[in-house]
């Protein structure tokens, strides 16, 4: 791993920015890690937990000076869906694989490799995500009773319209105040932190005006526990690797994405960098401890890093002391959290919900309708109606199929001519049917321009085939502007060479960048057209060709009628 710079040179006024920092974060986790565990299906202080493992161990081992882990939104429906699958504790396990998937990714430095994963994609399933959150608090925002967790959507949608008639208006009236709240308080005391404010006004109005008339934490999970959390190994078998593996690796991906984009929003507010990979093997070895302590996946936290910058945090120092501060906050003042309506827990979600839904990023990209726009819709929906792991791979299937068509479609294979004045040969483009008809029989010249791989290969065969109307003795291809060659562009061209070679012709290469040339001697095509047919220039090789022709002694052009050489020194 790399050498950790993140703690040098920091002085007492250092420590005490990160001090400040800490507390202002940490009272700003405590009902998110609440909310967000909640809505995952699991008990509340399973968020504080992961609130208080994950931000001291990421900030300890991670990547990013500013960094702070938790649970957050992205993961509630992926949380979720394995709670109800397959329970609390194989969640443990998934957390736990997870968090050894990410070390592995570290260790084969794959954390650049995260960053290429399509815009188109991860807005799609974040906006998916967030219509997930805010629909999934339209129960507890009216208060419906009996209303079960479903896998899927639109069973969750019908459960809702089955229990409408169950609406109570003191949990309607409870999460308005919370809206109020979340709406009015910054912009009249812009520094306090409105979320716990959000928490705490609703909590006391409901305790004081209209106490057993709405469910709360106490009456739906029997409060928070005023203890630290239990070291508990969990029952690892092969058989549940097996069976998790796959929830894991989604985990892990998401976890590793939204971590490293919390980074680099992070060095975009100050100008520092991040070391990608060590921010992996952070967020993987807090992900393997965390589990075990009964907490949920963490990952990096954008909204809460962000908050952490603009209260002056110095260093990795702040996620330390706000992992502390929830954790004396949970030591001292747990009890109380049993009052906590859990109406007042929604309209926080809803806003959070709101704030990563990118909204108009997502109109935005739809109104372009391009191939972007038909991965970014696809993934959203599948995010919605079936699950994120389905998206995910599916947007980048769908993604490697646009990026191989626009790929494939930038290859050009342009017929140009030699053209003769004096003694001088050039080479022009031959744009015009005049053109076309005074070209040399004997001689063709093609420009290549673009990639030539698996998905544009076939389109540089058949190109040269059609526009090959006689035989030529020489054909010339000019690769200049060719970036790289694989394996089936090499086999394309070696088809062309073997079928030209048959018909008693030449093909030379001229200007093949190193890679093409490795690729084509790797192949063995080198030996095939023979070392003295690759040329470093593209006149070289037309000289050479019409040398071979003959043009002097060339009777092609008489039979029919005319000479295109002689056609060519009249047209200069």
């Amino acid at each position: 791993m790399l050498k950790d710079d993140r703690f040098q040179g920091i002085t007492f006024q250092d420590v005490r920015r990160d001090f400040t920092a800490g507390i202002t974060v940490g009272i700003v986790a405590i009902p998110l890690g609440m909310a967000f565990a909640i809505a995952s299906g699991v008990k509340p202080e399973y968020g504080l937990y992961t609130t208080i493992i994950a931000g001291i161990i990421v900030a300890l081992l991670g990547g990013s000076r500013f960094q702070i882990a938790g649970p957050t939104g992205a993961f509630i429906p992926i949380l979720l869906a394995i709670v109800l699958q397959y329970g609390y504790e194989n969640l443990l396990i998934a957390g736990f694989l997870a968090g050894i998937m990410l070390v592995l990714m570290s260790f084969f430095k794959l954390g650049n490799l995260i960053k290429f994963i399509p815009r188109s994609v991860t807005i799609g399933f974040t906006s998916g995500i967030a219509v997930i959150i805010f629909t999934g608090q339209i129960g507890d925002f009216l208060g419906l009773e009996g209303v079960e967790r479903k896998e899927y959507f639109h069973q969750n949608m019908m459960e809702l319209f089955h229990h409408l008639s169950t609406v109570n208006f003191y949990s309607v009236a409870t999460a308005l105040i919370g809206f109020i709240v979340i709406i009015g308080v910054p912009r009249l005391f812009p520094r306090i932190p409105v979320l716990l404010v959000a928490l705490i006004v609703p909590t006391l109005i409901a305790y004081f005006f209209y106490p057993g008339k709405i469910e709360t934490i106490g009456t739906a999970f029997g409060g928070i526990a005023q203890s630290l959390p239990q070291f508990q190994l969990p029952e690892i078998t092969w058989e549940k690797i097996l069976l998790l593996w796959q929830p894991a690796f989604v985990i892990a991906m998401l976890g590793g994405i939204e971590s490293l984009l919390s980074a680099v929003v992070a060095d975009g507010m100050t100008g520092k960098r991040h070391h990608s990979n060590k921010e992996l093997f952070g967020q993987g070895i807090a992900n393997i401890i965390t589990p075990l302590f009964g907490g949920i996946p963490a990952t990096g936290a954008i909204a809460r890093t962000a908050t952490n910058i603009k209260s002056g945090a110095v260093s990795p120092l702040s996620g330390v002391f706000q992992g502390l501060f929830v954790l004396v906050t949970l030591l001292l003042f747990a009890p109380f959290a049993a009052h906590i309506p859990l109406a007042s827990m929604a309209p926080i979600l809803m806003v959070v919900a709101f704030n990563m839904s990118e909204y108009k990023t997502f109109f935005h990209m739809v109104k372009m309708k391009s191939s972007d726009s038909v991965v970014l819709v696809v993934t959203f929906l599948l995010t919605v109606f079936v699950n994120l792991t389905a998206a995910v791979q599916v947007g980048l299937l769908l993604a490697m199929f646009s990026f191989i068509k626009r790929m494939s479609e930038v290859l050009e294979v342009e017929k140009i001519m030699p053209k003769l004045k004096s003694s001088q040969r050039e080479e022009i483009a031959a744009t015009t049917e005049e053109d076309y008809q005074y070209a040399c029989p004997k001689l063709t010249v093609f420009t290549v321009e673009g990639a030539l791989f698996f998905g544009a290969a076939d389109k540089f065969q058949t190109t040269i085939s059609r526009s090959i109307n006689k035989r030529p003795d020489v054909i010339v291809l000019v690769m200049k502007r060719v970036p790289f060659m694989d394996a089936t562009g090499v086999g394309n061209l070696t088809a062309l060479v073997n079928d030209f070679h048959k018909k008693g012709g030449r093909i030379f290469i001229a200007e093949a960048n190193e890679q093409v040339l490795a690729v084509i001697r790797s192949s063995g095509l080198f030996d095939k057209i023979g070392e003295q047919n690759f040329f470093r220039n593209g006149t070289e090789a037309i000289n050479t060709g019409l040398d071979l022709v003959q043009t002097d002694k060339c009777t092609t052009c008489q039979k029919q009628g005319a000479s295109s050489c002689q056609v060519f020194e009249k047209r200069v």
